[in-house]
């Protein structure tokens, strides 16, 4: 790591040398606003009567983007700008002609969704008109701040350091910004003047409106490139940028355990210490690093119940991963409907939870740990002249599981490797944005020496590509894609693993086109995608897209199942223009096919939609669409392909006018096979603000239905000739999820705020009808002991399967696969950013689980049982100190 840290300091002064000068304004076709050099103090208290403001010269002339796009505003607005060598400073002055109907809520910064006028400046510092960074505020002082990246690609975990003062008073409403120069990213430049894309926009609540002064609507192709010009920054220099944030913590849990369990501990303490560094680098980068970071205040992740062979996705939540993630975005093709979904840099690999368990055959207590530590991690992110660069390192521990085994030996078991994760992102812009071309390198390396690891993790992974991007006819048109590869290496255990997984299944007896083959230490693959969109009012995309047999992702990145090609095709059109009944709608249709590199077709879909906003500000989505036959090579899991039955499916949405104290939205939806399968869900959304600064919201919401092809279990067996010697058994399932989504959102001030977060959640599933599947490509079941066999259930609830009776078949067992999983997953945080930059936290989280083998769903039971399990609760303090100059 430290290698790489090294070499990497170098690039930009490098880069640096290439730098080409800034893209003039083109004063012809951009609005442009001048700023004046501060001359007197400027106290940031809202009121903008400092005689400083009077030698800024105003702007106004906002239009409204929406629900009248290009219409002028009805509410004058007016901006001026005063810089000095340390400082933005931006008035706004917002006149309203009924300033008590000003919608000014309460809440945490960054809060999202809240009803709420608000102002947003933006500031496009690299003048590359694609990237920028927005500074949103409201009438209550409640800030965001917001990077943007790709013209429009938002990241809402970049926080900046910056002061913000509103006042309401007869006339409408005020807000004074001081936006330091060292939150924002420009490079050194031999010119006087600097020139950087600005951007205004007011939102008014009350009327669903926003008004912008550099003219943009919602359908324009592109964000950042519609902005106008700010000029006249004279002589400004690039600012020195060191931000270091020190942080203690302490933790207790107290948690269900056996007084036996000799590492059991009813209250487990844990102090912590640690800390985050920013540097600015010469020519616009910075450096940020981490050290023994702790994430105690991030938001657990909800319970789910996954019957399928493929890994949960969740995302990212940790604020060092997320802040700047979008530099490390690859391979996001433009288009308006995809195939497949993966992620080539997916940061939570980095601080996994451990990948083995003690294998001692006789263990008696071990504890693991939850999560691997990250001793430290470093990133490098920003822009030299046209290149955006990303380099991201991090580095974990061996983790060893504390071990006591049947004969009172303690003792310790590895339980993850030694591993070192890197990726490196570089984008080179051309045409003033309007072409781009990429690439990315992504590297795990694990110390597998030790013979636990050697024939279960892969030693090495590898993966690389290049991207592109390019805009025709004013951003309108839009073609895209990319091409990558991966490689994999380890034992001939770990390659051979890796083969039989579920992404790859190379064992198929029917695929022809691939051998698994025992032997191998290395795996290789690629994907790429080719994609030409439409943007604006007509819009759509035709895309086509493949990953080879052999792509492999899943240590640094994710992927679900490779081997496929596939095309997928929408269009439709849109309006944001109100009219006699509707304020906006979009229309749409798509489809998609795919196949795999055998020919086999493995999705036939299609489908259309609408989503309609009338006068009242209700909404309406429709949906629909059909999937005609096609064949699954995934359904028996490594076994023949499978046809999967014609099916559709319909929905529809609803949600009420937001301006209102109670919103409330509800939704159904419905799916059917030809099989005999069903699956009916709905919701319901349901959001109250009693006050200005409190927000409660409940959001129910039921699964249930019925699925013929649940997989159970194979069973090698050599009489099965015509599933080629294995026996896959299946299932009816009919199941019933139940989860309600509690937050609970008390704001005291902008910088004191309470949030709590609940997750009540049910799920039930009973198996029926165990059955053999038959013939292969087709969905054909023979059921145990009504059309083949013998089945019978012991006390203990293990099944045991004779598959042809008294026949020369051998007889098979199972566990009872039912089960009623019942969970409360809760937190509440209590946040006091006590100076700018600076946070304390109290943190409450409590988890409560439970597991029953019944299968049927009884919502008394169910549900009253979720109380009666014993919880964990776990305590964190954690206080940061913000260091900056």
């Amino acid at each position: 790591m430290r290698r790489v840290l090294v070499a990497l300091l170098a690039v930009p002064s490098i880069l640096a040398a290439q730098n080409q000068k800034p893209p003039a304004a083109d004063t012809a076709t951009r609005r442009v606003v001048q700023a004046a050099r501060r001359n007197g103090f400027v106290a940031i208290d809202g009121k903008l009567d400092e005689a400083a403001w009077a030698a800024a010269t105003p702007t106004s002339g906002f239009v409204q983007s929406y629900p009248k796009p290009g219409a002028p505003a009805p509410d004058p607005t007016e901006v001026r700008i005063l810089y000095d060598d340390q400082a933005l400073y931006v008035g706004v002055r917002m006149h309203d002609s009924h300033p008590d109907s000003i919608a000014a809520q309460l809440a945490r910064r960054d809060a999202s969704g809240i009803f709420s006028d608000w102002v947003h400046v933006i500031i496009d510092s690299y003048h590359d008109r694609r990237t920028s960074f927005r500074f949103t505020v409201n009438p209550k002082g409640v800030k965001k701040d917001v990077y943007t990246s790709n013209d429009g690609q938002e990241d809402l975990n970049w926080d900046a350091v910056w002061d913000v003062a509103t006042q309401i008073d007869s006339g409408g409403w005020t807000a004074e910004y001081r936006i330091p120069l060292s939150q924002l990213r420009f490079g050194s430049s031999s010119a006087r003047e600097r020139i950087w894309g600005f951007q205004v926009q007011r939102d008014i609540a009350r009327r669903q409106e926003r008004d912008t002064w550099s003219p943009w609507k919602p359908q324009d192709p592109g964000f950042v490139s519609r902005f106008g010009d700010l000029v006249g920054l004279m002589n400004v220099p690039t600012p020195s940028r060191l931000e270091v944030m020190p942080y203690v913590s302490a933790r207790a849990t107290r948690a269900p355990g056996s007084a036996a369990n000799p590492f059991y501990s009813r209250t487990d303490l844990k102090p912590s210490a640690g800390g985050d560094l920013r540097y600015g680098l010469p020519a616009g980068l910075t450096l940020t690093a981490t050290v023994n970071p702790d994430f105690g205040q991030v938001e657990v992740d909800p319970s789910v119940v996954n019957l399928s062979a493929f890994e949960t996705f969740f995302p990212e939540k940790r604020p060092f991963f997320l802040e700047g993630s979008d530099v490390f975005s690859f391979g996001q093709v433009t288009t308006h409907n995809d195939f497949g979904s993966q992620q080539y840099f997916y940061s939570r690999r980095i601080g996994r939870q451990p990948q083995l368990f003690p294998g001692a055959s006789n263990l008696a207590y071990a504890d693991v740990p939850d999560q691997t530590t990250i001793l430290g991690a470093a990133k490098i992110t920003g822009k030299v002249g046209p290149w955006t660069l990303g380099v991201i390192d991090g580095v974990t521990p061996e983790e060893r599981a504390d071990v006591k085994l049947t004969d009172g030996t303690r003792t310790t078991s590895p339980v993850e490797p030694f591993t070192n994760y890197f990726a490196g992102r570089a984008r080179r812009d051309f045409r003033n944005g309007g072409s781009v071309i990429g690439g990315m390198i992504t590297s795990t390396v694990r110390d597998v020496s030790d013979k636990v690891f050697t024939d279960v993790l892969r030693r090495n992974s590898s993966f690389g590509g290049i991207d592109f991007e390019h805009s025709m006819q004013n951003r309108a048109w839009v073609a895209s894609g990319f091409l990558a590869g991966s490689r994999v290496t380890g034992s001939t255990g770990a390659i051979a693993a890796t083969q039989l997984n579920s992404t790859h299944y190379y064992q198929r007896p029917q695929a022809d086109y691939i051998e698994f083959d025992p032997n191998r230490t290395s795996l290789d693959g690629h994907i790429g995608e080719l994609a030409i969109a439409r943007n604006g009012s007509l819009f759509g995309s035709l895309a086509y897209k493949e990953a080879s047999p052999g792509l492999e992702l899943n240590d640094m990145g994710f992927i679900g199942r490779a081997d496929y090609r596939a095309t997928s095709v929408l269009v439709g059109f849109q309006d944001y223009t109100a009219g006699q009944h509707l304020t906006n709608f979009t229309y749409y249709a798509y489809a998609n096919q795919a196949y795999n590199f055998g020919g086999l077709s493995i999705l036939r879909s299609g489908a259309f939609g609408a989503n309609l906003t009338f006068l009242n500000q209700w909404s309406l989505s429709l949906n629909g669409g059909a999937n005609p036959e096609y064949y699954s090579d995934r359904f028996t899991r490594g076994g023949p392909d499978a046809l999967q039955p014609s099916a559709w499916n319909g929905g529809f949405d609803i949600s009420s006018d937001s301006r209102k104290p109670v919103v409330y939205g509800t939704g159904f939806s419905y799916a059917r096979a030809e099989s005999g399968g069903y699956q009916p869900s709905a919701y319901l959304n349901v959001t109250y603000r009693p006050t200005t600064s409190v927000r409660l919201s409940f959001n129910p919401s039921y699964t249930g239905g019925l699925s013929t092809g649940q997989y159970v279990r194979g069973v090698t067996d050599a009489l099965a000739t015509s599933t080629f010697g294995r026996r896959y058994v299946f299932a009816d399932i009919r199941q019933t999820t139940l989860s309600m989504d509690t937050r609970v959102e008390w704001t005291f001030t902008p910088t004191l705020s309470l949030q709590m977060y609940a997750q009540p959640f049910v799920a039930t599933g009973k198996y029926e009808n165990f059955k053999e599947f038959l013939t292969p490509k087709q969905y054909d079941f023979a059921v145990y002991g009504k059309d083949r066999g013998t089945i019978a259930r012991s006390a203990a609830g293990v099944y045991t399967v004779d598959p042809d009776g008294t026949g020369p078949a051998t007889a098979f067992q199972f566990g009872d696969p039912n089960f009623n999983v019942r969970s409360l997953r809760g937190n509440a945080v209590f946040r006091w950013e006590y100076r700018p930059g600076s946070a304390l936290f109290f943190v409450w989280q409590q988890e409560r689980s439970g597991f029953e083998p019944i299968g049927d769903f009884s919502a008394s039971r169910d549900i009253g049982d979720i109380f009666k399990t014993t919880p964990t609760n776990v305590f964190l303090i954690k206080a940061t100190y913000w260091l900056g100059r």
